[in-house]
């Protein structure tokens, strides 16, 4: 089997490890088939595919969308990350807790999170490149975040002054967004 699911966090994140084929001429690996991932109870309609580059010390998150719900399949393309996924639903007996994986862009591994989770990285190479494969369409009426450093989460990030986008910078506290009528939206 191509995928097979190695772990599993937080009553919904799923680590996948993919096989790499190996021969004189370098490697092949299937990232995603619909087939296979249906058997391993992954999502498989995927609508949008997102790639980021970023320099070693960038923060992007931590990022979410409720109209359309959003999960995320996240995975190290080159360089490395640590990536982050934090319950955010609603009567969740995991809300606000966080799991946390360090990933190599060799390891051929992806992160599987569904809608109800705050997903965010921090690079930890110059440059890494991640991939997302996204079950929603982007909105921006939709979509929020939640402060990288909030207290009540507790994040242990591996480099604690990172670069911060603007809309980063002024996001919200996670309390703030679980008394939001938003935050209705995922619920477990």
């Amino acid at each position: 089997m191509p995928f097979e699911i190695i772990s599993k966090h937080l009553n919904g994140i799923k680590v996948v490890k993919n096989t790499v084929f190996p021969d004189e001429r370098g490697s092949f690996t299937e990232m995603f088939r619909s087939d296979l991932f249906n058997e391993i109870d992954l999502p498989y309609e995927f609508v949008q595919e997102n790639f980021s580059i970023s320099k070693k010390n960038v923060l992007r998150g931590l990022h979410f969308q409720w109209d359309p719900p959003m999960g995320k399949l996240m995975r190290v393309v080159f360089g490395k990350a640590f990536l982050v996924a934090v319950d955010i639903r609603q009567g969740s007996p995991t809300i606000g807790k966080w799991f946390g994986m360090e990933i190599e862009g060799d390891d051929n591994i992806q992160v599987w999170a569904p809608p109800g989770f705050a997903r965010g990285f921090l690079s930890l190479a110059n440059p890494t490149g991640v991939q997302y494969l996204c079950t929603g369409i982007y909105n921006k009426t939709g979509e929020s975040n939640i402060r990288w450093d909030d207290p009540d989460i507790g994040i242990e990030w591996p480099h604690k002054t990172p670069f911060l986008s603007e809309k980063d910078k002024i996001a919200q506290s996670f309390s703030d967004w679980t008394s939001s009528p938003q935050s209705k939206k995922f619920e477990f």
